[in-house]
């Protein structure tokens, strides 16, 4: 019996499921943290984990920031996976800016990208492409100077051909193994 198991095991190994599709990135051009063009054929070719922050962001930003931080840390430098986080204050939140606030997470300018650029073209990529809400407050909904965006707390997976793969929640601790282990299964596929 005990042979029969291990057989069934060396013979038949699990199969991961296949990540489901959910959509398509669509083609756009920012401006990196390092004044660099980005396009999606700039990440052809890498698995990204995606989320839209604000650096003036008191709440929820900072957290998934630190989840990014979390998931470059676990995630060997040879894999194909680049982290990507887009703006949604491109007024505010300029090359040099963005800089300023990846270096707080020791972000590794090969790795995790902080795009801005032309307001449209970022909500048409995060919105749009990535199905993330991101909702301008008007001022008299804003409780202080900094609470200027309602946006979308999830880690978007993106594969090399620049399909959506999953979602993950940004908040929390589990998001970091289940981001990791979704980009790891597609790197071996």
């Amino acid at each position: 019996m005990i042979f029969a198991i291990f057989a069934v095991f060396v013979f038949f190994p699990a199969r991961n499921t296949p990540l489901p599709v959910y959509g398509t990135l669509p083609d756009f051009t920012l401006i990196d943290q390092n004044n660099q063009k980005t396009t999606l054929a700039t990440l052809r070719g890498h698995i990204c984990i995606a989320d839209v922050i604000f650096t003036r962001c008191a709440g929820q930003c900072l957290i998934m920031s630190a989840r990014m931080k979390e998931i470059q840390a676990a995630l060997p430098a040879p894999l194909p996976v680049k982290l990507v986080s887009f703006t949604t204050d491109p007024a505010y939140d300029t090359p040099p800016v963005l800089k300023k606030y990846g270096a707080r997470y020791d972000a590794q300018d090969d790795r995790w990208l902080f795009l801005t650029g032309d307001k449209t073209a970022l909500h048409h990529t995060t919105v749009n492409g990535l199905k993330l809400s991101a909702v301008e407050k008007s001022p008299s909904d804003q409780e202080d100077a900094n609470d200027l965006f309602i946006h979308s707390t999830k880690l978007v997976l993106i594969d090399k051909e620049g399909r959506i793969r999953g979602y993950f929640d940004g908040e929390t601790q589990e998001s970091v193994a289940q981001a990791v282990a979704a980009a790891k299964n597609l790197a071996r596929q």
